[in-house]
């Protein structure tokens, strides 16, 4: 009873997720098309082919809804980190974990790109994304502070952290086709590990 139970909640949080990400591509794929300010939730959820409900039990807004892959890889990036051995360095942790969500990824398709060009041009976008980050830095230095034992030097290295990677995908951006983005990314987390090493 409790393998059908545990494989009825499997196949919900699939369901979920698959709509979360069908609402995310419908405003993804609107706003490269119409430009944000011309992006409605209601054409969102025309495109996704869902309820206005539906929409609401996901996601506050469509900035929202445009950042939810973003917030999707930061997840992946907390939960990978927090899989690392307990006596791994905290900087080698946390470059390991980031290297292996990229690694996983492969190079950004097109959409990600677009997404990341949208972001830069829209204040509110902007304003979105810098709250989730400040979010995930809090969870980073949480997780490290259990690894590192100061707080302090923990939200240290959880800052320096969400600056590299923003860093190392602007840098990318500006150079496409130069290096890969895993590369980049990893560059500048090794430069910026040797303060912490």
């Amino acid at each position: 009873m409790e393998t059908a139970t545990a494989e009825a909640q499997t196949l919900r949080e699939r369901k979920k997720a698959a709509t979360a990400d069908a609402l995310h591509r419908a405003a993804m794929e609107l706003a490269i098309e119409r430009g944000l300010p011309e992006v409605t939730v209601e054409a969102i959820v025309d495109a996704a082919e869902v309820s206005r409900r539906t929409f609401s039990n996901y996601f506050a807004n469509k900035e929202d809804a445009l950042l939810h892959g973003e917030r999707e890889r930061l997840d992946r990036i907390l939960q990978a980190l927090r899989a690392r051995p307990a006596a791994e360095p905290a900087w080698a942790a946390i470059r390991a974990s980031t290297r292996a969500l990229f690694d996983e990824e492969g190079e950004p398709d097109p959409e990600w790109v677009a997404q990341s060009r949208l972001i830069r041009r829209h204040p509110s976008l902007i304003g979105e994304q810098l709250a989730r980050h400040a979010a995930f830095e809090n969870d980073i230095a949480e997780e490290l502070t259990r690894r590192v034992g100061d707080p302090m030097r923990a939200r240290l290295l959880a800052a320096a952290f969400t600056a590299s990677v923003r860093l190392g995908a602007d840098v990318w951006l500006e150079r496409r086709g130069e290096a890969t983005l895993t590369d980049e990314i990893d560059r500048i987390l090794a430069a910026m590990g040797e303060r912490f090493d």
